[in-house]
């Protein structure tokens, strides 16, 4: 493809988002797809257009804003097209001619620009010196939860999130060992290394097409963020156990939690939807979990939980949260979140882990966790939980011996997570 066609996908991909309002992964997904004939550099370019933009909204609208066009009232296809030129004009510093030559509207080209378009070219903006949500690129509204989060941090915590993450593998200890993993990785021609916190990751920075290698095929490692892997291991646990995933989801820590058992003991996978359930179960064959229980609930008033009390040595609630700690991989998601959500969210975390307390065995574990960076969706509802219940002590479960678990891209490497440890008080 042409570099003008490669622009045509990006707005047609951006305003398909803007109009069904799926996650852009899901978009983009669908569209390639559709659209076989684009060769895989090709995907690559455009794609890397297209979350470009998105980690780079809140400067996009600002600058056209100043110029009388707002994005956010204009229909799906031309918001797409003045955000494309904005970041092409102020994040890439495009030659004004060029985008006489791309914007041709010949054909496979994205249409020529018009006269209110074309006020988009003036003089780059210093950045630096704008509103600290234009700054960071992130909504206005979260400025507050942020601030109390990062302090005087937030200004570098941000600018790392607006950075590509890294491909992370955890490897599948049921099948393999990490020397083995790197090895047949390396053999494909994949350039990984060891990770620096998980015991079982590897890491490779480039986006490699992980799921053609025969390492993966065969179980030996799965997608799964470094950070991710360390709420598994902080949940210490022991083969023979019985371990409670009641959030599973598509099963990542789930797999993760059968490894450690090394198929001895069970992991019983929960979540209210069966068809996050039903995608986990193929990857529980090809890792050679044999032990899981795969079973979706309609809740803590489910018949089936209700009889599980004082059940489990381990419990965790990977809880539904804001996703704020993924947007290096996520980027379209803190444009949809809103303040309202977060408060909803508050309410089903601190709803879950009181449902969850009574199933936990006395002297076992209740972990709770959020890829979230909110104090609001993570100490706070920690805190919360303590004062209502007595019977249960906080574990420091932290690096370093701090009290929560709590990771970001610029500390860590990782996403941001969160992750708080509970011991039920033996009487």
């Amino acid at each position: 493809m042409k570099d003008a066609a490669r622009l045509e996908s990006v707005i047609e991909i951006l305003a398909l988002h803007g109009a069904a309002k799926k996650p852009l992964d899901r978009v983009s997904h669908g569209y390639f797809k559709t659209r076989r004939y684009i060769g895989s550099k090709d995907r690559q370019a455009i794609s890397a257009h297209v979350y470009g933009i998105m980690r780079h909204r809140a400067s996009c609208d600002w600058w056209a804003l100043e110029r009388g066009l707002s994005p956010l009232l204009m229909e799906p296809i031309n918001a797409a097209r003045i955000r494309l030129l904005s970041y092409l004009w102020i994040h890439e510093k495009m030659k004004r001619e060029t985008f006489g030559i791309l914007f041709s509207g010949e054909q496979y080209a994205p249409e020529k620009l018009s006269d209110k378009e074309c006020s988009i070219f003036e003089k780059l903006p210093e950045l630096q010196a704008k509103s600290p949500w234009i700054e960071g690129e992130f909504p206005e509204w979260l400025y507050p939860f942020l601030k109390r989060r990062f302090g005087e941090n937030l200004t570098a915590e941000m600018a790392a999130f607006l950075e590509q993450a890294p491909l992370d593998l955890r490897v599948n200890t049921l099948k393999a060992t990490r020397e083995d993993a790197l090895k047949s990785l390396e053999r494909a021609g994949l350039e990984v290394l060891p990770s620096s916190l998980s015991p079982w990751g590897l890491r490779s920075e480039e986006r490699e097409n992980i799921t053609q290698t025969k390492a993966f095929q065969e179980g030996h490692v799965e997608v799964q963020d470094e950070g991710s892997q360390l709420i598994a291991n902080l949940m210490d646990v022991l083969p023979g156990q019985s371990i409670l995933d009641l959030c599973a989801g598509a099963g990542g820590k789930t797999l993760a939690l059968a490894a450690l058992l090394e198929n001895k003991g069970r992991v019983v996978a929960t979540d209210v939807a069966e068809w996050r359930l039903k995608r986990a179960k193929e990857r529980m064959k090809r890792a050679g979990a044999f032990n899981v229980e795969l079973r979706a609930i309609t809740g803590f008033h489910d018949k089936w939980l209700k009889r599980q009390k004082e059940r489990f040595d381990r419990v965790l609630i990977d809880a539904p949260c804001s996703g704020t700690g993924t947007w290096r991989r996520n980027p379209d998601q803190k444009w949809n979140i809103t303040e309202k959500d977060i408060k909803e969210l508050c309410v089903i975390q601190a709803s879950l882990l009181e449902g969850a307390a009574p199933l936990v065995k006395r002297g076992g574990y209740l972990v709770y966790a959020t890829c979230s960076l909110l104090l609001e969706e993570n100490q706070d509802i920690a805190a919360s939980f303590l004062e209502t219940n007595p019977e249960f002590t906080l574990a420091p479960c932290g690096l370093d011996g701090a009290s929560f678990l709590s990771l970001s891209p610029l500390q860590n490497g990782t996403d941001g997570f969160f992750a708080a440890k509970f011991v039920r008080v033996v009487e």
